[in-house]
């Protein structure tokens, strides 16, 4: 078997395995007790109030229920899981929050938004956007970076993800089918508002949510559970069909082609059936979306003029990065930026790397390439990891004290990374077409990417710490069950 020798995180107290990293003091008996770190598992604040948080998020049910409105029950969520994070690490004599590459960079992006909005073309509506959206954006990723501490919890919040964008993709499949909710010559937008409304969204959001479906099929669950993966799946690429969106399907094949490469290589027959299923589903697809489809390349059969438009867009937001190359025009405020000559006034640039350059300029545009290097990267890392860990060091001897990472916990965490560079890599060929810079989708696969590489570097500290302690020392000082 791998011998992999890991001695922090171990199954009796994951939760609590990234503060190694940070260098904290290992827990004695007393505090590392399997009952109480059950409990203190159970009763994380934090990361109850960030699944709560996301339920809201994705599941929209003040869109249906209008009275929930008035009751703002995202932010109460937030707000009580933050409260209980901040006085958690306190409590413990830590600092407010776990410092990452890429917390670092969320963090760094909303001081370029701040400090460029004395410069917008309206600076209230660049001070809006990260009051009403950036800003929550940040907070929710710190509860992020601090919360997703084990396998057992990105398990648990990768499953909410997907119930509920295949909840959303069954709704759109459904609207679809009985010819209700269509604009534009039959293309579905979603059934709830924020995110998934627009077809490109809904459909860039099933693209980034679909590789994290086929990593809960992958994994051994019980029939029942790999089946609602499956539906989740089927219903998500469906999503995208009946939105007609040609950027979504773009991403879909870019996404389908890196998490290819990964099935290939685990579940060969599974990929040549799927193979066969597409192949056979792909006469079955309605006229409608391969004429949508083949505008791409011939701009007579695009019947609301929107190839044209897009390509006049993308000109004028270069046309407004090389005006405002160091300010720009205001975060979210490309839309309000009409200078004389420009022919789509009042709309979006539809390209987020020419939406960051137009409205943030060459800083906010570096900051944000970064963002985007790091989800491409975190999951690079987190395999880099798996396969140093099959390696003890030299001369290093395996001790009866130290835990090795389950065979479970290193396939999911293998095709985790797998799943979440597939993800990343569909949001990104997306975005190309669309204005999403400040939005949830591409923040929560950065958290998720850089999450299992943070466990792992954690593990693999305290398996190192482990080793320099002196033998004499006693396994529960060292914070390591035997």
């Amino acid at each position: 078997m791998e011998r992999l020798v890991f001695g922090h995180g171990t199954t009796r107290h994951q939760s609590d395995a990234p503060e190694a990293a940070a260098g904290t003091a290992p827990r004695g008996p007393a505090e590392t007790g399997s009952n109480r770190a059950g409990t203190a598992e159970r009763r994380d604040w934090a990361f109850i109030g960030l699944m709560v948080f996301t339920g809201l998020l994705f599941f929209r049910p003040q869109d249906m229920i209008r009275p929930l409105r008035m009751l703002h029950l995202a932010e109460m969520a937030a707000l009580v899981a933050l409260g209980s994070l901040v006085a958690q690490r306190l409590g413990r004599g830590k600092t407010v929050s776990r410092l990452t590459p890429e917390l670092v960079g969320v963090l760094g992006l909303a001081a370029v938004i701040l400090l460029m909005a004395p410069f917008a073309v309206w600076m209230g509506g660049a001070i809006a956007t990260f009051t009403d959206l950036y800003a929550k954006v940040v907070l929710i990723f710190v509860l992020m970076v601090n919360t997703l501490t084990s396998p057992k919890r990105m398990e648990q919040f990768t499953w909410l993800i997907v119930i509920a964008s295949g909840y959303i993709a069954g709704r759109a499949v459904i609207d679809y089918v009985r010819g209700v909710n269509l604009i534009e010559y039959g293309r579905v937008q979603g059934s709830v508002g924020g995110m998934f409304k627009n077809p490109n969204d809904l459909a860039l959001n099933m693209v980034a949510v679909l590789p994290l479906a086929a990593f809960l099929f992958l994994q051994p669950f019980s029939a029942g559970k790999r089946a609602i993966a499956a539906l989740a799946a089927v219903l998500m690429a469906g999503a995208v069909i009946a939105s007609q969106s040609r950027s979504g399907t773009v991403g879909l094949a870019a996404m389908g082609l890196v998490l290819s490469v990964h099935m290939v290589k685990r579940k060969p027959g599974m990929m040549v059936a799927l193979v066969f299923a597409a192949l056979f589903a792909l006469p079955m697809l309605p006229s409608s979306y391969w004429q949508r489809i083949a505008s791409i390349t011939d701009k007579n059969l695009d019947q609301t003029g929107s190839r044209e438009a897009r390509s006049i867009l993308l000109q004028e937001a270069f046309d407004a990065f090389r005006t405002h190359p160091f300010t720009g025009v205001g975060a979210g405020q490309f839309v309000n930026y009409n200078p004389e000559g420009r022919q789509e006034a009042w709309r979006e640039a539809h390209n987020v790397v020419l939406q960051v350059a137009a409205e943030l300029g060459v800083v906010g545009l570096a900051v944000f390439a970064y963002l985007v290097g790091r989800a491409f990267y975190a999951p690079i890392q987190t395999q880099r990891l798996l396969r140093a860990a099959t390696r003890p060091p030299r001369g290093a001897r395996e001790s009866p004290v130290v835990e090795p990472l389950s065979p479970h916990e290193h396939q999911m965490l293998t095709t985790f990374a797998a799943a979440l560079l597939a993800a990343v890599t569909g949001w990104f060929v997306c975005a190309l077409f669309a204005s999403v810079a400040y939005h949830w989708t591409f923040y929560y696969l950065l958290a998720l990417a850089a999450a299992p590489r943070d466990y792992l570097q954690a593990r693999m500290a305290g398996a190192r710490s482990v080793r320099r302690a002196p033998a004499s020392r006693p396994a529960a000082a060292l914070g390591v069950h035997a």
